[in-house]
């Protein structure tokens, strides 16, 4: 009998460490939020579909937060704020609900619900400034509404369905009470609650295995030696202050193993590195501790093999065994493109289409080589649901149904695939890279990167010249001294690969200047500890704020030409300009489509240029559309196709789409460009008007830039002068 073809999925759960060390309160909700909305979906789709089968990893840090949540020891300011009765509130509390309640998915969490699509609109759509120029609009009654809407619009399709309070609520849809909000607070408190019992229960029962990451999520090869980074990045500026502390990497592993048995009772058997985060030293490590497997990306192993995955992807398909000094470890390659069209392209999909997109892939494998043995899919196990129907609900339960309904087709865990395979493939050196183009260069190398890695250089030199129970501690012995050990941890917390990931360019976050706060003051706290004096350094922001991907902004009045043949370059060198490439939220996507994004206006007209990767006209079909959304005295929107033309600018009201009578011209070949009316966005001739680009196809939204966020165009008078002024 031919062995079936293992599925594995590996769900990744995790969140920074948003709790400040030195107040004790979270400065940031999203832990609580997505213990809502997907902490708990998640393992109740699984507990709901017959036959699924899955890996949660769990990190240890996200763990505790949770449990702070789940205990009600959590000091939340924007619980707290939540919880008041407007009536008491002052008004800044008031301009703060207003600024940070609609931080959700605008087409899936907001504009399903009237009411919530209402107050957004009447708060400016996000526009920067609007809020406090609207709040005295806002009644209390609107901000009582606003509450009760950001908190249960975060609630998932699952928690609806085991907590009728949720369904009741939305179809109130307003007019909330103080009642209605306590009942809220109420259930979500119990569903937090439930939270890990589910997943120790669900482990028990043999629906899934649970796994573990470092405590804190820090880079463990970094970890161990930062110069390795340039074994992949040989150009790489690194920080001046080295960094080779392999006992810090030993000791976030030690403590997220000893945590996780104290929670569930056993210990685990895998991991999923930060990132899936790799090198020879750190698999070693991993080995040591008694892990039986670990898991890594696909151009790691493409970089390992000596003949890559080029023209044979049939080596990706199997579990490998590292060997080094008679230590071993299991380890599994992620199928790259199987795990992002979950993460980022069939949330555009209609449900079953993409699950048979899905399981047609799988089959494929196996028809491809009859000797592939698993299909190991690992991603993140929370971002991309805010972007799906019903918070990808029907999706996933259709496509673990449909999977364990395929035949020759099994899911299963890691743990019951190195049960059940036969002989495997030994490495005995692996690339040293994460699942990030197979480098570190998201961590380290840029200056603020290197920055942070030095400061916590210099914090973990003076922790140890000054106390030697920290030094003990860190070299892996024990102490009583309990300052010594909150020293420790605090130093492991500012290791954590969270905060590197806002620093530089490649990611952008509105809370950028918020993480770059908690990472500098987990090394403020070493130094406290320990009645030391904190650095002056460390109370200056290392984060640059910036909008995501600003280059630079317009250097004063253009007119450019609007064809594709007058689309001279050097027309365009005074005009403001973003990286589109450098638009990564909290995931990142392995493809882009779209480059760069200039924008331009004279005393009449908005003009814009995209380009894209690869010429447009080669990777867009003729049934496509890029459409162009601009947000200032309403929302428009001009759809572009391939060709030259011209086109109506559609408008938003009352939540459709409508003719303006104003009309864009466009053209769409090698690169992409348009020309709108001024006015109708900026009424007064300046101002700031919000853009993001939509591609659809056959109806479809297939890719959206930015993904998290508009971009900002500055539109100033000529007499105020044309340049925007960003800090950068």
């Amino acid at each position: 009998m031919t062995e079936p073809l293992y599925v594995s999925f590996l769900w990744h759960m995790h969140q920074p460490f948003y709790k400040d060390p030195v107040r004790g309160e979270y400065v940031l909700p999203w832990a609580y939020l997505h213990a809502v909305k997907d902490y708990y979906d998640m393992p109740a789709i699984v507990d709901a579909v017959e036959g699924a089968k899955v890996v949660f990893n769990l990190v240890p840090s996200l763990l505790e937060q949770i449990l702070d949540y789940a205990q009600g020891k959590a000091v939340d300011p924007f619980l707290a704020r939540a919880r008041r009765s407007p009536a008491e509130l002052d008004a800044a509390d008031r301009l703060f609900i207003l600024e940070n309640f609609f931080s959700a998915n605008r087409r899936r969490m907001i504009e399903p619900h009237p009411r919530y699509r209402e107050l957004f609109a009447r708060a400016g759509e996000g526009a920067p400034g609007a809020a406090a120029l609207r709040l005295d609009s806002f009644s209390d009654q609107d901000l009582l509404d606003l509450q009760v809407w950001f908190y249960l619009t975060w609630t998932g399709e699952a928690a609806r369905r085991r907590f009728p309070v949720f369904r009741e609520l939305i179809r109130k849809g307003g007019s909330f009470t103080q009642e209605d909000k306590d009942l809220l607070f109420e259930a979500q408190r119990e569903l937090i609650s439930q939270v890990i019992p589910l997943y120790k229960k669900l482990h028990q029962e043999g629906k899934v295995e649970l796994s573990v990451t470092p405590y804190f999520h820090p880079i463990l090869p970094l970890l161990c030696d930062s110069g390795i980074a340039r074994v992949a990045l040989p150009k790489a500026k690194l920080p001046s202050i080295p960094f080779c502390y392999p006992e810090d990497a030993r000791a976030q592993l030690l403590h997220a193993i000893a945590s996780f048995e104290r929670l569930f009772g056993f210990p685990p058997t895998g991991i999923w590195p930060s990132e899936g985060s790799v090198s020879d030293e750190a698999l070693g490590i991993m080995a040591q501790t008694g892990l039986s497997w670990t898991a890594s990306d696909e151009w790691v192993l493409a970089h390992t093999l000596p003949g890559g995955l080029a023209r044979e992807r049939e080596p990706l398909y199997h579990p490998y065994t590292f060997s080094e000094d008679g230590r071993e470890i299991a380890l599994f390659f992620r199928d790259q493109g199987l795990s992002d069209l979950i993460g980022f392209s069939y949330s555009q999909w209609e449900t079953e289409r993409a699950v048979a997109d899905f399981v047609g892939r799988v089959k494929e494998v196996r028809q491809r080589s009859r000797q592939a043995q698993v299909v190991p899919v690992i991603l993140d196990g929370e971002n991309a649901w805010e972007h799906y129907q019903d918070n990808g609900f029907p999706f996933l339960s259709r496509l673990y149904a449909a999977l364990a309904q395929t035949t020759g087709v099994k899911l299963a865990t890691f743990s019951e695939v190195l049960r059940h395979s036969g002989e495997r493939r030994v490495l005995e050196h692996v690339h040293p890279g994460s699942w990030i183009n197979a480098d570190y260069g998201i961590w380290i190398g840029k200056p603020e990167e290197n920055l942070g890695w030095e400061y916590i250089a210099k914090a973990r030199a003076a922790a140890v010249q000054k106390s030697p129970a920290v030094a003990t501690l860190l070299a892996g012995g024990e102490s009583g001294d309990e300052a010594a050990r909150q020293a420790c941890m605090a130093l492991y917390a500012a290791q954590g690969s969270d905060w590197f990931w806002w620093y530089g360019d490649d990611h952008f976050s509105p809370h950028a200047g918020r993480f770059d706060l908690l990472f500098r003051s987990h090394l403020m706290s070493v130094y406290q500890l320990l009645a030391l004096e904190v650095p002056d350094e460390l109370h200056r922001p290392i984060k640059k704020e910036r909008p995501p991907g600003f280059v630079r902004a317009p250097a004063g009045l253009v007119t450019p030409s609007i064809s594709e043949v007058g689309n001279d370059y050097f027309e365009w060198l005074s005009a403001g300009l973003y990286d589109l490439t450098r638009q990564g939220g909290a995931m990142h996507h392995s493809d882009n489509l779209l480059q760069s994004f200039y924008y331009a206006y004279d005393l009449e007209y908005f003009y814009f240029r995209i380009e894209g990767v690869q010429p447009l006209e080669t990777v867009l079909r003729p049934e496509d559309s890029l459409s162009l959304h601009l947000l200032g005295a309403g929302e428009w929107r001009l759809d572009v196709q391939l060709g030259e033309g011209e086109g109506e600018l559609q408008v938003l009201k009352d939540g459709t789409w409508q003719g303006s009578g104003s009309i864009g011209r466009y053209f769409l070949g090698r690169s992409a460009g348009a020309r709108v009316p001024l006015f109708p966005l900026c009424p007064g001739g300046e101002g700031t008007v919000l853009c993001y680009l939509c591609v659809t196809r056959a109806g479809t939204e297939v890719g959206r830039w930015p993904a998290d966020a508009a971009l900002p165009l500055v539109c100033t008078s000529p007499e105020s002068g044309c340049e925007a002024h960003y800090n950068h």
